[in-house]
């Protein structure tokens, strides 16, 4: 009877995860969205803007695949409560940070409380999946997106109205948002108390048949895919306010919507990519994605301010419908590891996209940001190399 309760609960729980991931990447989206603040108010060059996203993204990914691993041996049921407490700390400081150092502080506390949630979430949702891993892996994906797009709206809203210090109001969700952590908490220790620490109940045992060098080749080009897609979003992350006041001279209100539209439909394409990896197999949703998406990124640099709208949505879209068809596809490559495998993913992801922001940073201050688009346009055409994913049978 256990059971069958805890599968009566699965959508609530799964909606609930998805929700604590919305808040917790709205907190998140913040810190790129002040941006633009934080450049004028303390004098920052853009390689110390993209130093910001570095230090904040690399204390997620160097931490997330370690968090992952202990999670998979030592379940902490309540850890995403206290990773949420780092978040709100770091959302606090933020809000008070008056030198660029305290700014760094601030955004590494952050990336710690995300460095928890990530791995334990992921688990949790597989476990709420009811053996559809690619939609859940998407819902649970959906409202981290959803997140990170109304993130710059609200700070256009209230923040860049009010300042700085209006970032503190973000303090009073993230309270709520330890209260839902908890709640959560409470049904992943039901459900460890039902299944065991080991496996989540829809997790496969190893029918690929796939040798040793076979998983290995598949996780390089994983790599090589994911270096693709988090290069390219991060510079459009940290830098399309920037692109678009620079090249069309809009205001830094206005800046903020078109990021809002671009993270929008980065949570579309993650949705509707877990449906259609769940029906026709993750590797023609990873092609689809990253490549398909190469035309419209070539073409967005020398676009009017119109078309640059439309396609920056429509990469955003396409593009983001493969991270949980690569999560997913991972996690079958070894089955068992769902902490490891998606704290490692969102760990590289992060880590990626702050490297690769730090590094657009550098090149647009010698160069200029309009040259930076340029350039990252090419990164989807690395979407060639899924032709060596090999085919996963379920």
């Amino acid at each position: 009877m256990k059971a069958k309760t805890s599968d009566k609960a699965v959508l609530s729980v799964l909606l609930m995860v998805s929700l604590g991931h919305f808040l917790n990447d709205m907190f998140q989206s913040v810190i790129p969205s002040i941006y633009p603040m934080l450049k004028e108010n303390y004098g920052l060059s853009f390689l110390q803007v993209g130093a910001i996203t570095l230090v904040n993204q690399l204390t997620s990914s160097l931490l997330q695949p370690f968090v992952g691993y202990l999670s998979d041996k030592h379940p902490r049921p309540y850890g995403l409560a206290v990773g949420m407490c780092f978040t709100l700390t770091g959302i606090v400081l933020l809000s008070l940070a008056s030198m660029f150092e305290f700014i760094l502080i601030a955004v590494a506390l952050v990336g710690c409380g995300s460095s928890v949630l990530h791995p334990e979430s992921s688990k949790v949702a597989r476990m709420a999946s009811g053996g559809a891993k690619g939609m859940a892996q998407s819902v649970f994906q959906l409202g981290g997106n959803a997140g990170r797009a109304v993130g710059p709206l609200v700070v256009a809203l209230f923040v860049v109205p009010n300042g700085q210090r209006a970032v503190i109001w973000f303090a009073i969700p993230a309270v709520l948002t330890i209260y839902l952590l908890s709640q959560i908490g409470h049904w992943y220790k039901r459900q460890l108390a039902i299944i065991g620490k080991g496996k989540s109940k829809f997790d496969l045992t190893n029918e690929t048949h796939l040798s040793h060098r076979q998983v290995i080749g598949a996780l390089l080009v994983l790599l090589i895919l994911m270096f693709s897609k988090d290069f390219y979003t991060a510079n459009i992350q940290s830098y399309l306010t920037f692109y678009m006041m620079d090249k069309f001279g809009i205001s830094v209100e206005s800046s903020q919507y078109f990021l809002f539209a671009f993270l929008l439909a980065t949570a579309v394409g993650l949705l509707i990519g877990g449906e259609l990896g769940d029906r026709y197999g993750r590797k023609y949703v990873i092609w689809i994605s990253i490549l398909g998406s190469a035309p419209f990124a070539l073409a967005l640099p020398y676009c009017d301010l119109f078309w640059t709208t439309v396609l920056a949505i429509l990469v955003g879209m396409i593009m983001s419908s493969a991270m949980s068809a690569i999560l997913v596809y991972g996690t079958e490559l070894l089955p068992g590891n769902v902490g490891m495998i998606s704290g490692a993913f969102f760990g590289l992801s992060f880590g990626l996209g702050g490297i690769g922001s730090a590094l657009f940073g550098w090149l647009a201050d010698i160069t200029s940001i309009q040259y930076v688009f340029q350039v990252t346009a090419y990164l989807p055409l690395l979407g060639i190399v899924t032709y060596f994913l090999p085919n996963i049978k379920e």
